[in-house]
C-alpha cells in the first residue's frame, strides 16, 4: 500500500475530486480500520480524509495524529478540545466538514465504520461523473455486529441494480448506510434548514439529494457498518428514558419533513407525509408499542419490516412470557 500512497500524495497536486467525511468519537477500537480502509482506495484521481474527532478521551485522537503526520497530503484531521455534540450540534459533519471539504464529491463514513472494498471511491465516482444529474450514489453494506442481539447480516435496500426516483429517496421502506453515501459536493455548500435542526446526520442529505436530482443503487457490498458500537448514537439512544427520547426524536424528525416540505414548495408532499408516517410507525415499533403496530392503518408499513422482525413481533405479541424467557436466555 506504501507505493500506492507515495502515488496518490503526487495526485494532491491535482484538483481533489473526492472528500472522506469521517466523524469519529471514543473509536480507538476501529479507527485504524476505517482510516486504513479510506487510505486503501485505488483511483485515477487525487483524494483527502477529513477526520473530525469530537473529544475523544479513549487515545482516538492520537491515533488520527498518528496518520495525519504520515500522510499529511490526505488525512487531514480537526480534534475537538471540547466535545461539540454536548454542546448542542447535532450534524458535525455540517458544522465542522463540509465547509472545508475541497472534492467535488464526498462520502460518507463515520469511525466506527470502514469501506471493504478498493473500488469504492472510483465507482461512485465514475457513475456520478457520466450521470450529472445524479445527486445520490449509493450500495449495500456488510451488518457487523458488536455485542449480543439479533440482526440482519446487509443493508440492501434494493434487489439489484438501479436508479431510485426522489419520491423512492424520501419515502424508503429501508434505510441507507451512511458508509454507502456519496453524493456532489456542491448540495452541501449552503445547508438548508431542515438539515440544521434534524437529529441525525443521513436522512438530510438524502432530503436534499431528493430536492436535486435524482439516486443510483449499486448492489454490491462496498462498506461495513457496525452495529451495538458503545458510544454510538443508536446505543446511546437506548440508555435511561428511551420512551421519552423515542417521542422527542419523532417530534424532531416530523419538523425535518414538515420544513423539508415547505423547502421544496410541497413538490414531494406525499413523500414527505408518508416517510414522516413510517418514522412515527417505527418508533412505536421499537417501543413495542403493539396497540399501534398492529392497526390495520400501519399494514403498509408493518409489511416493510423484515421477516425476522415481524416474527419477534409476533412472538413477543402473541407469547410474552415466552419471549422474555427465550430473551433472557439466548441474549442476556
Amino acid at each position: 500500500m506504501q507505493s500506492e500512497l507515495m502515488e496518490q500524495n503526487k495526485k494532491q497536486n491535482h484538483t481533489v475530486m473526492a472528500t472522506i467525511n469521517c466523524v469519529t468519537f471514543n473509536h480507538k477500537k476501529y479507527i485504524r480500520q476505517a482510516l486504513d480502509s479510506y487510505l486503501m482506495q485505488k483511483t485515477d484521481f487525487a483524494f483527502e480524509i477529513l477526520v473530525h474527532d469530537d473529544a475523544s478521551t479513549d487515545g482516538t485522537s492520537e491515533i488520527i495524529r498518528e496518520y495525519a503526520l504520515k500522510y499529511p497530503n490526505i488525512v487531514k484531521p480537526l480534534i475537538q478540545k471540547e466535545n461539540q455534540y454536548s454542546q448542542g450540534i447535532d450534524n458535525i459533519s455540517g458544522a465542522f466538514n463540509f465547509p472545508r471539504a475541497k472534492g467535488k464529491y464526498i462520502f460518507m463514513c463515520d469511525g466506527d465504520d470502514y469501506f471493504t472494498s478498493p473500488y469504492k471511491l472510483q465507482k461512485q465516482v465514475d457513475y456520478m461523473e457520466a450521470h450529472p444529474d445524479c445527486t445520490l450514489c449509493i450500495h449495500s453494506t456488510r451488518i457487523e455486529l458488536i455485542g449480543k442481539a439479533i440482526t440482519e447480516s446487509q443493508m440492501r435496500p434494493y434487489k439489484g441494480s438501479r436508479i431510485i426516483s426522489p419520491e423512492e429517496i424520501i419515502d424508503k421502506p429501508s434505510g441507507y448506510a451512511m458508509s454507502s453515501m456519496a453524493f456532489p459536493a456542491r448540495l452541501v455548500k449552503e445547508l438548508p434548514n431542515y438539515y440544521v435542526i434534524c437529529p441525525v446526520g443521513d436522512t438530510p442529505i438524502q432530503l436534499i439529494a431528493a430536492a436535486s436530482g435524482y439516486g443510483y443503487y449499486m448492489d454490491e457490498v462496498m462498506s461495513a457498518y457496525r452495529v451495538g458500537v458503545a458510544g454510538s448514537w443508536t446505543s446511546d439512544g437506548k440508555r435511561g428514558d428511551y420512551e421519552g427520547k423515542q417521542k422527542v426524536y419523532y417530534d424532531r424528525m416530523k419538523k425535518v419533513y414538515q420544513e423539508f416540505d415547505r423547502a421544496t414548495g410541497r413538490k414531494f408532499h406525499e413523500a414527505a407525509k408518508s416517510a414522516c408516517k413510517r418514522t412515527y410507525y417505527q418508533t412505536m415499533v421499537n417501543l413495542r408499542r403493539f396497540d399501534v403496530i398492529v392497526k390495520p392503518v400501519y399494514r403498509r408499513y408493518y409489511k416493510e419490516l423484515s421477516l425476522q422482525t415481524r416474527f419477534f413481533i409476533q412472538f413477543e405479541y402473541r407469547l410474552p412470557w415466552l419471549y422474555h424467557f427465550v430473551r433472557r436466555k439466548f441474549i442476556g
